[in-house]
């Protein structure tokens, strides 16, 4: 039996009926508003056929960072070129930076079109195994301003999810705006319902940095996105041609290990600063093939293989746990 709120008028349909806040009786009454906004919301139709489609999508990552300008669209690059090396895999980056689409200039893929097929649009491959999707595809000049609301950035969103034809992926990364705001509401959401592995956090060395970065961890726990690991990049300039280091921003208060620890989250290591990182990005090309014997290029790699064991030996654990092979 619905429950009649106090002070209801005569005839009032209760809290759980559908008319809740609707019907002729409701009007005047004080709850009118409160019962109105209690009842349940429609299921999106959109979170199954999401689901249906990233079916075949075994990994999901998301980047994030509270603060912009940390090398957040950088990593994710390198990390999907660094995954696509191994020929056997096949990899994609989601680019979601709505208003600042980076990933078609660093992926050397700027003025590529997106293409539509019978099964969906067809993202844009780098190579045979490394393909991209971003709304950079749907500009007609890298410098057109997008300037969208909340409602249109999720839709876009929900598009690249529902209708892109994937395929067969080992792994799918998706690369996050700075901030916590609807980009990211949207793509736990739409993610969740398909199986996220969880996120990747990047931050620099500096106080002003993590500061933004531990706002992002709480958002990860307040929606209950599991937290893969923290990565402190630009952690100290390293020389090309003595390799002396400098702390170019200087750990104030610890640093993102530090900061992991107070907050009980794992750190999976420190990329160097090296110029040659940005310059590879602004002309397209992978850092860890330009300049394979860096120190940056170890600690990439090095990172990129703790991530790709992280997420094997989780989704090993949900096969033990459900039974099912992977």
């Amino acid at each position: 039996m619905s429950s009649v709120p106090e002070n209801a008028p005569e005839r009032c349909p209760g809290t759980e009926s559908s008319e809740a806040g609707k019907a002729d009786s409701c009007q005047g009454c004080p709850n009118q508003e409160i019962c109105a906004s209690a009842q349940p919301k429609a299921v999106d139709p959109a979170l199954e056929e999401i689901r249906q489609r990233l079916l075949c999508v075994k990994h999901k990552i998301v980047v994030l960072s509270g603060k912009g300008g940390v090398g957040k669209s950088t990593f994710t690059a390198h990390l999907a070129h660094g995954i696509a090396s191994d020929e056997a895999k096949q990899v994609a980056i989601l680019d979601v930076d709505i208003c600042g689409p980076s990933i078609p200039r660093i992926m050397g893929l700027e003025g590529e079109q997106v293409h539509q097929s019978g099964s969906g649009w067809s993202p844009v491959y780098v190579e045979d195994n490394l393909g991209v999707m971003s709304v950079g595809f749907l500009l007609n000049s890298p410098d057109d301003a997008v300037i969208w609301r909340g409602p249109k950035k999720n839709g876009i969103i929900k598009q690249f999810l529902r209708d892109v034809d994937w395929g067969d992926l080992d792994y799918l990364v998706v690369d996050t705006p700075p901030g916590t705001s609807d980009e990211h509401l949207s793509v736990v959401q739409y993610l969740k319902a398909a199986g996220v592995d969880g996120a990747l956090i990047i931050t620099t060395p500096q106080e002003v940095s993590l500061l933004d970065v531990r706002k992002e961890i709480n958002f990860c726990k307040k929606v209950k996105l599991p937290i893969l690991g923290v990565v402190e990049n630009m952690s100290g300039f390293v020389c090309p041609k003595c390799q002396h280091e400098t702390q170019i921003f200087p750990p104030t208060t610890g640093g993102a290990e530090q900061m992991c620890k107070d907050m009980n989250v794992p750190f999976l290591g420190r990329i160097p600063l090296d110029p040659r990182i940005g310059q590879s990005c602004d002309v397209g090309k992978s850092y860890l093939t330009e300049v394979p014997d860096s120190p940056a290029t170890a600690a990439f790699k090095e990172i990129i293989t703790s991530i790709d064991r992280l997420c094997e030996s989780a989704a090993m654990e949900v096969d033990n746990d459900t039974g099912e092979m992977a």
